[in-house]
């Protein structure tokens, strides 16, 4: 079984559609948790509950489950089978400020959720965005209760390519078609958001154990593929 997280705006999108072509019918999606979109207390509790009944639950033909969903919530699957979990991760200031843009680009007032109507109707700026304590260590929210290093594989965005090919031969043993999904207006891989170094050194200390995490990621990274990019 791989258990795979959905980070927003971590190619996580792109991604899917191989897990689709691999997996097929056994793959399920787990999106309907809307972590971000969750009060804190709740969104743990949620997590702690599922966690305990997916303990125990026949997921029959289920080969992987991919989505937005707090890791905790198939944590304890891993006493019963053999579990393999894997995500994408991004630089933290990157991925806000690409999060940011496709809020805007994807809101519908009709069916937005509660933090993303507020920050269509405040009209958030680019930096409360990035600033506020409602987003502040994204990652860190999701991994409650899940440490780092738990995961089998972390693939870097920014080397998006390179990973999926390592993931898919070491983790699959094939070769799988590589797609490109919700890619920002065709930016380069290498432009930048953030081009004001004050404003990216002040969401870098808002995001600190973000920052971490992220480096940390990389370190897995080089560990684990030997000579690669960095």
């Amino acid at each position: 079984m791989i258990i795979s997280v959905h980070f927003a705006k971590t190619a996580g999108t792109s991604f899917s559609k191989s897990l689709q072509d691999h997996f097929g019918s056994s793959l399920q999606r787990d999106y309907d948790d809307f972590p971000i979109n969750t009060p804190v207390y709740e969104r743990n509790l949620n997590a702690l509950q599922a966690g305990i009944n997916n303990g125990s639950h026949d997921f029959g033909a289920c080969q992987c489950i991919h989505g937005h969903f707090l890791p905790l919530k198939y944590l304890l699957l891993s006493t019963q089978r053999k579990v393999t979990y894997i995500a994408w991760m991004r630089d933290p200031v990157e991925r806000l400020a690409s999060h940011y843009y496709y809020l805007q680009k994807i809101y519908k007032p009709e069916t937005a959720k509660p933090l993303d109507k507020r920050i269509a109707e405040e009209n958030w700026s680019l930096q409360r965005f990035c600033l506020s304590s409602e987003l502040q260590n994204y990652y860190t929210q999701f991994l409650w209760g899940f440490p780092l290093e738990q995961f089998d594989f972390i693939g870097i965005a920014e080397h998006y390519d390179e990973d999926f090919k390592y993931f898919t031969g070491a983790f699959l043993g094939i070769d799988l078609p590589l797609y490109r999904e919700n890619v920002g207006n065709a930016r380069a891989e290498s432009a930048r958001y953030i081009t004001d170094n004050n404003l990216r050194q002040a969401i870098e200390a808002h995001h600190s154990k973000d920052m971490e995490l992220y480096q940390r990621a990389l370190e897995m990274r080089r560990k684990t593929r030997g000579s690669i990019s960095v």
